[in-house]
């Protein structure tokens, strides 16, 4: 009797916090898409833990995702949780995240052994741009992805539920797109469809002229740069396109 292979997935991880420390995590959620002969589906692997941030968490915090103190001053600290969670083992190819240079914060590769990473959010404007907005939850309601159940993905901003959605996301970008692409993509800052602040807010970058262009190529924000830098180039001007700051240190 022949083995059956093990499944090439990938690891949708999605973190809670306390704070904005290097340990300050206090749940995480993960959802495994694998590659089947038939395409890319949500597995049954998933599930969420708290963990003990080591701090208190400020009422602030507790608003967004209403973790307590309580339920998490018994849980194992982050140092103890990460590994087993982002190295699962098996045929991993790559950690997956919404927005995913928040996540990489706390999943160093101390944690997760190096394995590249998706950020959803930097395929979606890729492969959606059409659509007016980018959120986890934005997508879940502009897209609606196939399968996905309603109050499975709820409540927002809590780990489970978070990664849940957005592996719907990821499911739906890796049968249209290969892994190594998404990968591609995400090493870069994010590609925006329109200008995202200024005089020429929510404008398309084929529409501006040159002036305004150059302009917004030396804009503060690397998404806003790259943007234009990368319509500058399309035009057959000056190819500096910016390659990956903080996320690609990451890798």
């Amino acid at each position: 009797m022949t083995e059956a292979t093990p499944p090439v997935f990938i690891r949708v991880v999605d973190l809670e916090t306390a704070g904005s420390g290097p340990d300050d995590v206090c749940e995480i959620g993960w959802q495994d898409v694998e590659r089947t002969p038939s395409g890319w589906r949500l597995a049954d692997r998933c599930g969420a833990v708290f963990v003990n941030p080591g701090r208190p968490i400020s009422a602030d915090t507790m608003a967004v995702h209403h973790i307590l103190d309580e339920q998490v001053k018994d849980a194992p600290f982050w140092r103890e949780t990460a590994d087993s969670i982002l190295r699962p083992g098996g045929d991993l190819i790559a950690l997956a995240a919404h927005r995913a240079s928040f996540e990489q914060r706390y999943c160093r590769p101390r944690f997760t052994g190096g394995a590249p990473w998706i950020c959803t959010w930097k395929c979606a404007l890729r492969l959606w741009p059409e659509l007016p907005r980018f959120s986890n939850q934005m997508l879940r309601y502009l897209r609606r992805p196939e399968g996905l159940a309603h109050e499975r993905g709820l409540p927002a901003h809590r780990a489970f539920p978070d990664a849940y959605v957005t592996a719907h996301h990821l499911r739906d970008m890796l049968n249209s797109v290969p892994v190594d692409t998404l990968i591609a993509w995400s090493g870069e800052p994010g590609l925006l469809p329109r200008v995202p602040h200024g005089p020429d807010r929510g404008r398309s970058w084929d529409t501006l002229d040159s002036k305004a262009l150059d302009t917004l190529a030396l804009d503060r924000d690397p998404d806003v740069r790259f943007s234009a830098r990368t319509e500058r180039a399309r035009r057959g001007g000056r190819d500096e396109t910016e390659r990956p700051s903080a996320q690609a240190s990451l890798l």
